[in-house]
């Protein structure tokens, strides 16, 4: 039941905003009483804490996933399957992270570091493989460049810059994976870059 409340909690929550939902909403949805819910949690805080990191572990293990099926294939390669998954869930993001923000500011910094540990390890291991490969230059200053990335990877949903009226997310975080990449790769890396690029036009 736990984790049946989290799924549609989640659900619930992403597509319609953490402040939106109630706790009614949640027991309607899943036709329980709330009383049911509060066996569990013993407030709506307690729930919405609970499910961002329901959430966001299951996004670090899908891209632990992503990582591990291709330990002998292309970090490159890696990098852009890792960002068409996150594409997909930023579908369903909504208003829920601009809420979460605003209404629950300590749970949203918790997300955060958390976030902030997930990308620029998962970055220094692909950097630490794209040099060993000979894709990546040598002299890279790879805690540096971690922290390069993650700013990139957060500033593309900043709809302050980049407003959804002007620009698509999808685009932006393609531009913003060619410019990582074409910074720190070698002329072969380039050459796997364009293998790549060649590889998605022609599967859409």
């Amino acid at each position: 039941m736990k984790n049946k409340i989290l799924e549609t909690a989640s659900q619930l929550f992403l597509n319609h905003g953490f402040k939106s939902v109630t706790m009614d909403d949640i027991a309607n949805k899943m036709a329980i009483s709330k009383k049911t819910i509060y066996e569990y949690y013993k407030n709506k805080l307690a729930l919405i804490e609970a499910t961002t990191h329901f959430v966001f572990e299951k996004i670090s293990t899908r891209i632990d996933s992503i990582c591990d099926d291709e330990l002998s294939s292309s970090p490159i390669q890696t990098l852009f399957d890792i960002d068409t998954f996150i594409l997909e869930c930023m579908k369903e993001d909504n208003v829920a992270e601009y809420q979460l923000q605003k209404y629950y500011p300590q749970i949203f910094k918790s997300l955060g570091d958390k976030k902030f540990a997930l990308i620029t390890e998962g970055i220094t291991d692909n950097l630490t493989k794209g040099i060993a490969l000979g894709l990546y230059r040598a002299d890279l200053n790879i805690p540096v460049i971690a922290r390069f990335y993650y700013l990139g990877a957060i500033g593309v949903k900043n709809s302050e810059l980049f407003s959804s009226s002007s620009y698509k997310i999808s685009e932006i975080m393609y531009t913003y994976l060619l410019y990582h990449i074409r910074a720190i790769a070698t002329p072969k890396g380039l050459l796997e870059l364009n293998r790549v690029i060649e590889k998605l036009r022609t599967e859409n």
